[in-house]
């Protein structure tokens, strides 16, 4: 009996010091006069820093239009904003255990994540592919059989690309990068053959290098990636508010004008034009908003 006493008390105690985010978000911000953005420092042009280290880009100017709703549900004057850096390893974590609410950023929306996190409607579609130096003359996988590759820990590529190792007998020896920019820096100084990482990401990083005419990014595209927020799971009343906001801004034309000034005209630090129209798989999504994760949605 004392001890099934001790074990009720150890687990009062636990719940007592453990985050209480089942309440929900919208109370927490509510209490705390604070919301917490995740954000990226090299997904280039959804999340990074500029040249005075803030962070940048269109996952962030969706997640301050959110931050606006959300302050007039709630009926507050002003709302502290926290911004938390993430990388493709903890952004997740971080997100289900309460120290971020809302990842802006360039994350996958994938069946797997979705038994940890969920997502708002998506507001891109890219691909895996990879990138590799011209004078390499690497153009396919076979081209990469037995060679060192790159990819960034944590992201659907990286599982993809170690999938396709085993499964094609590729013998290839996979390197996990902390980031997107070191996984670059892995392939310029000639410790990785590639990297495999989403076209629109590799464009972003390539267009900022010290040399972008030494790069070539891949024809073939290996997988679909809807890029969406990432939002905290069982809560339906602060996913509705920033699925709202997001569904708002693509009826009524927000979300493309967003989408010209980061993929189609000069950006900071470097005023680089990425020149990325927009794919017609996009256009279908902002028609027809979804936060599906079925890469078959989006063909």
């Amino acid at each position: 009996m004392k001890k099934a006493t001790l074990v009720l008390f150890s687990a009062l105690a636990v719940a007592a010091t453990a985050p209480t985010y089942a309440e929900g978000r919208l109370e927490k911000i509510k209490s705390s006069g604070e919301i917490a953005l995740g954000h990226r420092d090299s997904s280039i042009p959804f999340s990074y820093l500029d040249d005075k280290q803030q962070p940048i880009g269109y996952s962030m100017d969706i997640c301050h239009e959110v931050v606006k709703a959300v302050q007039a549900k709630l009926g507050m004057k002003k709302i502290n904003i926290k911004l938390v850096p993430v990388t493709s390893s903890t952004r997740i974590p971080l997100l289900a255990n309460g120290t971020v609410d809302l990842n802006c950023g360039s994350s996958t929306n994938t069946k797997e994540r979705q038994a940890q996190v969920t997502f708002a409607p998506t507001t891109f579609v890219t691909a895996t592919r990879f990138v590799a130096k011209k004078s390499s003359s690497i153009n396919n996988l076979d081209d990469l059989k037995g060679k060192t590759i790159v990819s960034t820990a944590g992201t659907s590529n990286i599982r993809w690309v170690t999938g396709a190792n085993d499964q094609q007998k590729l013998g290839m020896n996979i390197i996990p990068a902390k980031d997107h920019a070191e996984a670059l820096l892995t392939v310029e100084s000639g410790r990785a053959a590639a990297f495999f990482m989403d076209d629109i990401l590799l464009a972003g990083l390539v267009a900022t290098s010290r040399n972008p005419g030494d790069w070539m990014i891949s024809k073939e595209a290996y997988t679909v990636e809807p890029y969406a927020i990432m939002e905290p799971k069982n809560d339906p009343e602060f996913k509705k508010v920033v699925d709202d906001t997001i569904i708002g801004m693509m009826k009524s034309g927000e979300l493309d004008k967003l989408y010209k000034k980061w993929f189609e005209s000069p950006i900071p630090p470097k005023n680089v034009n990425l020149n990325w129209p927009m794919s017609d798989q996009l256009k279908k999504v902002i028609a027809t908003p979804t936060d599906s994760p079925d890469p078959n949605d989006y063909k």
